[in-house]
């Protein structure tokens, strides 16, 4: 998939030592709920497992060919923390900390969005982020998910407890939003 800054495409074994330097870095898994990656040869083995999964897409800059951050849909027979039915997904998210701040999530999230709705053809998309996520929870609002509950108490893939929020995309929802967002753009 392409987007004006961004080519999300699946992960390769020769990305491994760019996956490290950014996924290694204490400020980007533990607030998402995973371990700070501690070798290249760690980072290959998250390549051909966790990122082998279907929809896990490398978040690569068009102007460096880098993967520079992780984007992907997870669907209600895999790993997702949202309590979803068979025609609904979750998506999951994270950047590299120099890339922080500049849009390029909500870009590909938007891509992934259209996907899941335009030719997954599903009925929601849920998206969440633990409380002190400062930086998912806006990337979620600028996407316009609506917020649906709070979980308290959740165990985190680190294995602590923690409170995570969840919010929800519906398909109408989608098409509502970028109807609006067409109309914006024609004044």
């Amino acid at each position: 998939m392409d987007t004006y800054r961004l080519i999300l495409r699946p992960w390769q074994e020769s990305d491994a030592e760019s996956l490290y330097r950014y996924a290694s870095d204490p400020d980007i898994g533990p607030i998402a709920g995973w371990p700070p990656h501690a070798s290249v040869s760690d980072s290959l083995e998250i390549i051909r497992t966790v990122f082998a999964a279907p929809e896990v897409y490398a978040v690569v800059l068009k102007d460096t060919n880098e993967p520079v951050g992780s984007c992907g849909i997870m669907f209600s027979n895999g790993l997702h923390s949202a309590n979803m039915t068979q025609r609904e997904a979750e998506i999951g998210y994270w950047i590299g900390k120099p890339y922080w701040g500049q849009g390029l999530i909500p870009e590909a999230v938007n891509a992934l969005l259209s996907r899941c709705f335009n030719e997954l053809d599903l009925d929601a998309v849920w998206c969440g982020h633990y409380d002190g996520n400062d930086k998912s929870k806006r990337v979620i609002e600028k996407s316009g998910f609506k917020y649906h509950h709070t979980e308290h108490d959740v165990v985190s893939p680190l294995g602590d407890k923690r409170t995570e929020h969840f919010y929800r995309m519906t398909k109408e929802d989608y098409n509502a939003l970028h109807i609006n967002r067409e109309r914006q753009t024609d004044r």
